[in-house]
C-alpha cells in the first residue's frame, strides 16, 4: 500500500493549487452508500474508498507476473467499503438504511443474485448489467449476527467469487474477508448448472 501514497499526495497537491475538477456523471455500476457515523465505544468502523487510478497502478505492478490478475484489476473502476459495528443506538438506523438501499437497487434495475435471510444473518448481493449482460457493478449488503453491518460497492466487471482475490491483491483485509464469506453463497456458473441438470436427466432416464 506504500506505493499508493505518492498518487494520493499528488491529488492533494493539485487540489491545493486550485486545479479545477469537473464533476462527471457517475458510472452505471456506482452506488452512493452515503456517510456513516462511527459507533464509538471501541466498536469496529472501517471506511475504504479506492479510485480507479490507484487500482490501475496495482494492475501495472502485477501485469508481467500475473496477467490474469492484472486483467481483473483493470476491469474494476472503483471500490467503496464500509464496516460499521452495531449497538443499541445505531442498530435500527443501520438496518433501515440497509432496507432502503436494497429497495433502491431493485428500483434501479440491479439484479439480486444472492439472498440469505436467517436469524443471525442477512445478506444481499446485487449485480448491475448492461444490455449485453456485461457486469457494470456489484453491491453487497450484510447484517452479520446483529454485531456489524457491511456495505460494499465495486464498480466494474467483477463477480462475487472474485472479491476475495481482489481484496488480497489490494491488501484490503475487510474486502478479502467479505469475499471469503460470500464464496459459498455465490451462484454457480451456468455451465455447472447445465452439467448437473444434464446428469440428473440422464440418471432419471435410466431404467
Amino acid at each position: 500500500m506504500k506505493r499508493l501514497l505518492p498518487i494520493a499526495v499528488s491529488v492533494a497537491l493539485l487540489a491545493g493549487m486550485g486545479v479545477r475538477v469537473y464533476a462527471q456523471e457517475a458510472p452505471p455500476g456506482q452506488v452512493d452508500l452515503g456517510a456513516f457515523t462511527p459507533p464509538g465505544s471501541g466498536q469496529i468502523f472501517v471506511e475504504v474508498n479506492i479510485p480507479e487510478s490507484l487500482i490501475a497502478m496495482g494492475a501495472s505492478v502485477v501485469e508481467k507476473q500475473e496477467p490474469d490478475v492484472a486483467k481483473l484489476l483493470r476491469g474494476v473502476k472503483g471500490i467503496h467499503l464500509d464496516v460499521i459495528g452495531l449497538n443499541d443506538k445505531n442498530r435500527d438506523q443501520i438496518e433501515q438504511r440497509a432496507r432502503g438501499l436494497r429497495q433502491t437497487l431493485s428500483q434501479k434495475g440491479w439484479e439480486r443474485i444472492v439472498v440469505v435471510e436467517q436469524r443471525e444473518q442477512d445478506v444481499g448481493v446485487y449485480l448491475k448489467m448492461d444490455s449485453k449482460s456485461v457486469i457494470q457493478g456489484l453491491t453487497v449488503v450484510v447484517l452479520d449476527k446483529r454485531q456489524q453491518a457491511v456495505f460494499a460497492n465495486i464498480v466494474g466487471d467483477i463477480k462475487p467469487e472474485q472479491i476475495a482475490m481482489l481484496g488480497e491483491r489490494l491488501r484490503l483485509d475487510p474486502l478479502k474477508q467479505l469475499g471469503k464469506e460470500l464464496g459459498p453463497l455465490a451462484p454457480k456458473p451456468d455451465s455447472d448448472r447445465g452439467s448437473r441438470a444434464s446428469k440428473e436427466t440422464e440418471s432419471g432416464s435410466e431404467p
